[in-house]
């Protein structure tokens, strides 16, 4: 996650200036490229599948559940803000990692179960962002075809070749050092994601415009038993449509590692309670328009992804330009996810294995107009072989909702709920059985059924796909 500083070399004069409290290169990060971060890393594949949850949920159950999620997840997140310096909020030693936050408070077998809870999560959502990145691409070819051709026309095109087109440019941008280089691209990744959940937000509300004869069913309770589904089809899909809510809130897993880019003034859980308020309002009212426009305009029908699925097929131009602003937030967003993985392996190893050149040696390359890079091989070929088993476990699993769901059902609990409240517990030194206590242990243990539930809708919805698809087979629709 950085680049190890030489103190001995800033003793004197300006160049003591350019270190942070902790003796690390100055943060310059503020509560805007904090925004930037986590709106990157929530308006993501989410929202492209709310259409769908909320057609499994219904007209009273589905914003109800948007609403909640993004309540406790602010919530959770303010907490998790106050714990990135322990045991003082504002004046306490920085914990660079969510790992570390989780060792300074709470310490023992749950420092290992954040780590295995929080880097399975970050290897899942890189490998969704891969498969979604593809089916965007393989949409513009589809969407073009479809124009061609007619609207009944066969235009099945493999994922594969474009998975293997994102690994590659994943590839050259894993090799950005660290996470505080990243904010250009994720203030890039951030327009796109507005960009393209407008459009189909627009579309939607265009849609619904053009009559009643364009518009689908809907109901106060979503697909109907009997007709749309069985009564074990509608338990299921409940089930899956509140994992992929949960997986559309995830961003805790990287808050601690997006809150170590803020400069300390103002106070970074200042900041950062700042930027987390900003990033799920913003998020919020994106999922409620865009979840309540496509169910409205396509009904208990809505499609697992409401621009790739083709709910919509004119403008096609326009439906090309949404899709490639995808492909594009996703190319951001893969790397603020990785990047704490990166960080967290290449520390590892540079702690097991100090004195060897493969992994700690750097070689300065001049790059033309954008300065000097420093390679390191053991950071190249680590990274490298990362994406590229991301990739293929891409084209062996390319299930969009159900992997959604599940990545969702298993992060949202862990993360983004409990390790947050024990942290807050523990720093706050909150009595046992103590009203406050109770109903913070009481939330915890709601939000693990909830997580339970989600997570045994999303297999079954695994299994299923698993049960009737081939690998590497062409789709067609």
């Amino acid at each position: 996650m950085f680049v190890e500083q030489n103190t001995r070399d800033y003793e004197n004069g300006d160049a003591q200036k350019k270190l942070d409290d902790d003796g690390r290169k100055k943060r310059s990060g503020t509560w805007v490229t904090a925004s930037a971060h986590i709106i990157t890393a929530v308006i993501g594949s989410g929202v492209l599948s709310l259409a769908w949850a909320i057609a499994q949920l219904g007209w009273v159950a589905g914003p109800a559940v948007l609403m909640v999620f993004s309540f406790i997840t602010y919530f959770t997140s303010t907490l998790l803000a106050d714990c990135y310096r322990a045991p003082d909020p504002v004046h306490g030693k920085r914990n660079y990692t969510y790992m570390d936050a989780v060792r300074a408070y709470l310490g023992g077998r749950k420092v290992q179960l954040c780590g295995l809870a929080q880097y399975a999560n970050l290897v899942g959502i890189t490998i969704g962002y891969t498969i979604t990145a593809s089916i965007s691409m393989v949409a513009v070819k589809r969407s073009n075809c479809f124009h061609k051709h007619g609207h009944e026309a066969k235009c099945g095109t493999s994922n594969n070749p474009f998975m293997i087109i994102f690994a590659c440019i994943q590839i050259i941008l894993s090799q950005i050092p660290n996470f505080h280089d990243l904010s250009c691209l994720s203030i890039l990744a951030a327009i796109m994601s507005f960009a393209y959940s407008s459009i189909g937000l627009g579309l939607s509300i265009a849609k619904v415009a053009g009559g009643t004869e364009h518009v689908k069913t809907t109901s106060l309770t979503g697909v109907t038993v009997g007709v749309d589904v069985s009564g074990s089809e509608k338990v299921w899909r409940t089930f899956q449509a509140i994992g992929d809510i949960a997986f559309a809130y995830a961003f805790s897993t990287v808050l601690v590692e997006i809150q170590d880019t803020l400069k300390s003034s103002p106070p970074e859980n200042k900041s950062m309670k700042r930027a987390s308020g900003i990033g799920v309002m913003t998020t919020t009212l994106f999922y409620v328009l865009c979840g309540i426009m496509g169910y409205a305009a396509f009904g208990n029908d809505a499609p697992g992804n409401f621009l790739t699925g083709f709910g919509f097929y004119e403008p096609f131009w326009l439906i090309d330009f949404a899709n490639v602003c995808i492909a594009v937030h996703l190319i951001g967003a893969y790397q603020v996810f990785a990047q704490p993985l990166f960080g967290f392996v290449e520390k590892m190893c540079t702690g097991r294995y100090p004195d060897s050149k493969f992994i700690t040696g750097e070689h300065a390359i001049n790059v033309p107009c954008c300065g000097v890079y420093h390679l390191n091989f053991f950071r190249l070929i680590w990274r490298t072989a990362y994406v590229i088993v991301t990739a293929v476990l891409a084209m062996l699993f390319p299930f969009f909702n159900d992997f959604l769901g599940l990545i969702g059902a298993g992060s949202f609990w862990p993360l983004t709920v409990y390790f947050p409240i024990e942290m807050h517990i523990a720093q706050s030194k909150i009595p046992k059985y103590s009203f406050r206590w109770v109903w913070l242990k009481v939330l915890s243990w709601v939000c693990l059924i909830v997580s339970l539930v989600a997570a045994a809708g999303s297999i079954q919805g695994l299994i299923h796909s698993l049960s009737v698809y081939k690998p590497f087979q062409t789709p067609e629709e």
